[in-house]
């Protein structure tokens, strides 16, 4: 399939998104028509990139559908410049569309996303993937347990985590800033899980809302359903 074929399938999904209200903010608009899925998937499904639906990315994991991606995106109420932690890097989808918000190009004032990634062999692909595709500037892929957060380059503007972890994290809101915004599913495999949204004010007071039900493969490491390692 060709680049210009792809590129007309992201901008038919993309027109979905915004019909249905998922895609809502002009950045993240921009973002989704821009990252190449296509590119973050096995080969075997490059022709099912733009199916609105989670695929098989290996060792067991999934990429996300688009719309959830759209959904986390629209909820981390990025901007450019935000200093983000992502858990969970997969082979990089997620991290490129925000990537695409908190640092465009030609910014003059751009964001970091540090990403990390418990399984090795996905934390390559990632790193190879951001890195052709032109993230490597305001990218950082970490391997290790993100279930502990990365408290290294703490304190984060925003927090997101791509897999369904057991409670919201308190390892995560301590390294969470004030103000700050956290995203992450929460449940046992599958069902029931809640998309958690948590924020902190200026005061360090913390809010929760549930923004519905989800279905996330568990988050593994010390903080998650199971040990990695």
């Amino acid at each position: 399939m060709s680049e210009e074929s792809f590129a007309r399938q992201r901008q038919t999904l993309v027109r979905v998104l915004v019909a249905h209200g998922i895609l809502r903010s002009p950045a993240a608009i921009r973002a989704m028509e821009t990252v190449p899925r296509e590119r973050f998937v096995p080969e075997e499904y490059r022709g099912s990139a733009y199916l609105d639906t989670p695929l098989p990315i290996g060792e067991g994991q999934t990429v996300s559908a688009p719309h959830m991606v759209a959904i986390m995106a629209e909820a981390l109420e990025l901007v450019e410049g935000l200093k983000v932690l992502e858990v969970g890097a997969g082979r990089g989808y997620s991290a490129a569309v925000m990537c695409e918000i908190i640092a465009p190009k030609a910014s003059t004032r751009p964001g970091h996303l540090y990403t990390m990634e418990i399984v090795p062999q996905l934390f390559e692909l990632a790193k190879r993937n951001l890195r052709d595709l032109g993230y490597v500037d305001h990218v950082t892929v970490v391997l290790g347990d993100g279930s502990l957060g990365y408290p290294e380059e703490a304190p984060y503007d925003r927090i997101v985590v791509t897999a369904s972890a057991p409670r919201i994290l308190e390892s995560l809101i301590s390294q969470l800033a004030s103000p700050g915004v956290l995203v992450i599913p929460v449940g046992y495999t599958f069902y029931p899980q809640e998309l958690m949204k948590v924020k902190k004010d200026e005061e360090g007071q913390i809010w929760r809302v549930s923004l519905g039900g989800v279905a996330f493969v568990p988050l593994v490491g010390r903080g998650g359903w199971r040990g990695y390692w």
